[in-house]
């Protein structure tokens, strides 16, 4: 079966790059459009200007649903990332352009009960214990169980491969069905911490500001939409000051759109002291710190998910 426009499809690479356009890609982005991504090898091989290119959108994991709008014969298609709300741009998800090999016609079982992704980074194999297949899935992908696990041994259904693969047990767990506590969702994003700023990027590799915290909370069962302005219509506004622990700190220059998201850390202290964990553009990694004066300057709101 081939990629149709107007119908469904589902990525089949571990992490798939979304594109500005096919024309934008750069020499050094070669291990992300191959048919097996290695994304670790992507963000090692760009300096850091590269590391902040407007040519990425964002990122797509393992399964994740799209609807394909395009195909051009040149190997690309045009498709709309329906598992990251970006109401800005199109009423159906995050538009942009990905190889068709990192994709598979289909468009899931959505009556499953998934499992998600709880290591920071797995493999998935042949068989328990045997060869990698498809390295580099991240937290927060889902899975669909393939069975009941066998010998510490989970088999999942992966998209692309007619058999099931295997990965550890305790690499994914069932999808939440509650809401996230504070403490559940810092633990989230704090093992992000130190991973490469990149920008689009929602990876375990390398993240943006809102990949981030679109990661976390989709890591336990919350969709919220990919950009931080999106972010912000669909949270709730608290009182500066009554901020706590999970809540989101939002930034924008005057008259400008929000282009900054952190997480709460700390509660306010005496003196306007607030810390927040987030992908830092200036510093190109994830950290948690004191909020520096120049973001002091542009912090606008904090909001509640």
């Amino acid at each position: 079966m081939e990629l149709q426009p107007g119908r469904e499809a589902v990525v089949r690479v571990a992490v798939a790059t979304l594109w500005s356009c096919p024309e934008a890609v750069r020499p050094v982005d070669g291990p992300a459009l191959a048919a097996r991504t290695d994304i670790a090898a992507w963000i090692s091989g760009m300096d850091t200007d590269q590391q902040v290119g407007d040519c990425v959108l964002s990122q797509l994991l393992l399964g994740e649903r799209v609807l394909v709008t395009e195909v051009r014969p040149d190997g690309w298609a045009h498709v709309v990332a329906v598992e990251q709300p970006a109401p800005r741009l199109h009423p159906r998800g995050y538009p942009g352009w990905l190889p068709t090999e990192q994709l598979a016609p289909g468009a899931g079982d959505p009556e499953a009960d998934p499992l998600v992704v709880d290591a920071t980074v797995t493999a998935l194999r042949d068989a328990p214990g045997g060869a990698e297949l498809l390295s580099g899935v991240i937290l927060g992908t889902r899975l669909i169980p393939a069975g009941p696990a066998v010998d510490g041994w989970q088999p999942v259904h992966a998209p692309g491969h007619p058999a099931p693969l295997w990965l550890p047990a305790g690499d994914a767990v069932p999808v939440p069905t509650v809401p996230p506590s504070a403490e559940e969702v810092l633990s989230v994003a704090q093992r992000l911490v130190d991973v490469i700023y990149i920008w689009g990027g929602v990876s375990a590799y390398g993240i943006d500001c809102s990949g981030l915290v679109h990661l976390a909370w989709r890591r336990l069962g919350v969709l919220l939409p990919r950009d931080a302005s999106d972010q912000a219509t669909v949270t709730t506004p608290v009182p500066l000051g009554a901020e706590r622990p999970g809540d989101l700190y939002f930034f924008a220059r005057p008259g400008r759109r929000i282009h900054h998201i952190g997480i709460v850390t700390a509660d306010p202290r005496p003196g306007d002291d607030r810390r927040m964990l987030h992908a830092c553009y200036l510093r190109r990694r994830v950290l948690e710190e004191r909020l520096p004066d120049e973001r002091t300057a542009t912090l606008v709101g904090v909001h509640r998910v």
